[in-house]
């Protein structure tokens, strides 16, 4: 399927490694220019030459803290105009709420909430100018079904959420459409960190707490980040633009609810 986007131009964030790193990779295989960013240099280059070489697209890499004003300057210096904007950063750290001042909360608020509000703020007229935009952000199944130990995401993120279910609905008509990823348990670095946190608690093998979570859900696995990549990339796609303001939960069907 051509998802009609062939030189179109993406700004995808936090994409060197992980889910960042398969949406970035699924767009560029449809031809899609990138800018991509990391705070990490040498990991972001070297994600920046698989993707040149397995698709041939134009990649450009801006190192930097995208939760930082600092690092959004550098990036939308990089790419002031883009008509893809996949929103990503990294989780804040799992915990007790009792453990986490106002430090802990700002900085999980800057990075899963008002980071992404700030990136849309910065593009979203260009793109109903051209009558062209597509805004994905990558949040968590946790919006949905909340994970103790990780409040403070669940914060931050169902905060996005609620901003984006607005905003979405004053730009659709302009053929701009924001839409939100909730990934399960993919296999991430991410998830290895989790995983390790639990296993020190529970004095467990990481790779034992990681197949324990990949037995207990119905499709008896974690995700491959490539399939989280391609459902971006559909959503990016030029035939998504009557998909508005939606939650897409991809979790192998590991969260229990009628309607998600």
């Amino acid at each position: 399927m051509d998802l009609g986007i062939r030189g179109r131009r993406a700004l995808v964030c936090a994409a060197s490694k992980g889910l960042g790193r398969a949406c970035a990779m699924a767009l560029a295989q449809e031809g899609v220019a990138l800018t991509i960013t990391a705070r990490t240099a040498e990991a972001l280059e070297r994600t920046a030459a698989e993707i040149r070489a397995a698709t041939g697209v134009a990649v450009t890499t801006v190192a930097g803290d995208i939760a930082s004003a600092e690092g959004r300057a550098a990036a939308l210096a990089a790419c002031p105009d883009p008509d893809i904007l996949v929103n990503n950063a990294g989780g804040p750290p799992p915990g007790d709420f009792r453990d986490w001042d106002r430090e802990h909360w700002q900085r999980a608020l800057d990075a899963n909430m008002l980071t992404p509000i700030l990136l849309m703020r910065a593009v979203i007229d260009r793109m109903i100018a051209r009558r062209f935009g597509r805004i994905v952000n990558i949040t968590s199944a946790a919006v949905l079904s909340p994970i103790p130990r990780l409040g403070l995401s669940n914060g931050a993120r169902t905060g996005l959420t609620g901003f984006v279910a607005g905003l979405s609905r004053q730009v659709a008509r302009h053929n701009v459409t924001i839409n939100n990823l909730l990934p399960g348990a993919f296999l991430t670095d991410r998830l290895r960190s989790n995983a390790a946190d639990e296993a020190k608690a529970s004095g467990r093998a990481v790779e034992a707490v990681i197949a324990e979570r990949a037995e207990a859900g119905p499709a008896g696995r974690v995700g491959d980040p490539a399939e989280f990549g391609a459902a971006c990339a559909f959503l990016c796609g030029a035939q998504a633009g009557y998909i508005v303001g939606h939650n897409l939960l991809i979790d192998g069907g590991a969260t229990h609810a009628t309607f998600a």
